[in-house]
């Protein structure tokens, strides 16, 4: 198993030029989307649709109401941590996690775009596959990824534009502290190989284990966390977003570009 790490999203533009049919993409957008997506699914969304564009959203809802089913599809969202208000249409979620209560979600399709996350997310698309991974699946996202022994896993941080999110990348540094130490836990059969870590999979990971002490100091000095905590309505979910495993789940993405629990 090879671990490689994007730090930043300016490299995402190269992933179309590699053949990543071998390879696991797990995709972090730790404030906020992945979080997001992964809290969605463990209180009951059926699927997330990840788009790059809002003009994309649109067509799709309007696709649903056109088919009379407009009841199972909400839009969610945010440009600059903003909830889209876009084509005379409101969206009807965020992309606060603490939005997307079971009352409002249970049962719904959620198509969602945002500034960096669902980008990412389609960026990956050809991979052979992809998860929306966050500190609150952290651990399910490891185990997940050990039991398929995939031959190649790429973490994948969106950032913050076009710069390095740091929570991303403390994200990634502890799957790697998780892949690495599932590999040395004898499973009862046999011992497996430890990772082989690219030199950015050991940056996260030297990274995430300088921070890993006070986690939360750490990421709260982060460019995002700083824009978060300014808002007082949006203040609480950089706090959320940090919970680990409190959402039990794989958020995998199928073939038909939908995020559902794998």
């Amino acid at each position: 198993m090879k671990i490689e790490t994007i730090l930043t999203p300016a490299e995402l533009p190269a992933l179309a030029q590699r053949d990543l049919r071998a390879t696991a993409c797990v995709v972090f957008d730790v404030l906020r989307a992945t979080s997001t997506f992964v809290t969605a699914l463990h209180r009951g969304a059926k699927a997330i649709i990840p788009v790059s564009e809002i003009a994309e959203a649109l067509e799709i809802k309007s696709s649903e109401v056109r088919s009379q089913k407009p009841e199972f599809i909400l839009l969610g969202g945010e440009r600059n941590g903003v909830r889209i208000s876009a084509g005379g249409i409101d969206f009807d979620l965020g992309n606060s996690p603490r939005e997307y209560t079971p009352e409002k979600v249970r049962g719904k399709t959620i198509v969602s775009t945002t500034t960096n996350g669902t980008r990412a997310l389609r960026a990956c698309a050809d991979a052979q596959t992809v998860l929306a991974a966050s500190f609150l699946n952290l651990t399910a996202t490891a185990e997940f990824l050990r039991r398929e022994h995939f031959e190649n896993i790429l973490l994948v941080c969106a950032g913050t534009g076009e710069n390095q999110a740091d929570e991303d990348v403390l994200a990634s540094g502890a799957l790697c502290e998780f892949l690495v130490g599932l590999s040395r836990c004898d499973d009862r059969t046999a011992q497996r190989a430890i990772p082989i870590l690219s030199d950015s999979a050991q940056i996260a990971l030297r990274t995430y284990l300088a921070a890993k002490p006070d986690l939360a100091t750490a990421v709260s000095s982060s460019e995002n966390a700083r824009r978060l905590l300014a808002i007082p309505e949006l203040r609480e979910d950089v706090s959320f977003c940090l919970q680990r495993d409190i959402c039990p789940l794989v958020a995998k993405m199928d073939a038909d570009g939908a995020i559902r629990v794998g």
